[in-house]
């Protein structure tokens, strides 16, 4: 008989940790214009709030909102030069899961 070096337990809950932190990532980009802006950022590098806005054709208050959002939740950075503040990927992983999702064959 083998014997199992993690119990059932300890499994279920490392897996339970992985699986959370999974929901708090999918949570956190799980909007259009969010996905858009890791998207952008993902192929321009840092931009300025203002750049993200023209790229996506959307009003400065949604975009800073989304940004904000996405900061504090550790998926990006950034800095500030004088009035204008600039974000970049900071979890660049982040990535891999778009690509995932766009070969997914989901029918939508």
């Amino acid at each position: 008989m083998e014997i199992l070096e993690n119990t059932p337990k300890e499994r279920f809950q490392a897996s339970k940790q992985k699986m959370e932190k999974a929901a708090y990532i999918l949570k956190t980009v799980a909007h259009p214009v969010r996905l858009a802006i890791i998207d952008l950022l993902n192929q321009q590098g840092e931009m300025g709030v203002n750049d993200i806005c023209k790229a996506l054709d959307c009003e400065q208050s949604l975009i800073s909102h989304h940004l904000i959002n996405m900061k504090l939740r550790g998926i990006l950075q950034s800095q500030k030069d004088g009035l204008n503040v600039y974000y970049d990927l900071k979890e660049k992983e982040i990535v891999k899961l778009l690509q995932c999702i766009e070969n997914c064959d989901c029918n939508m």
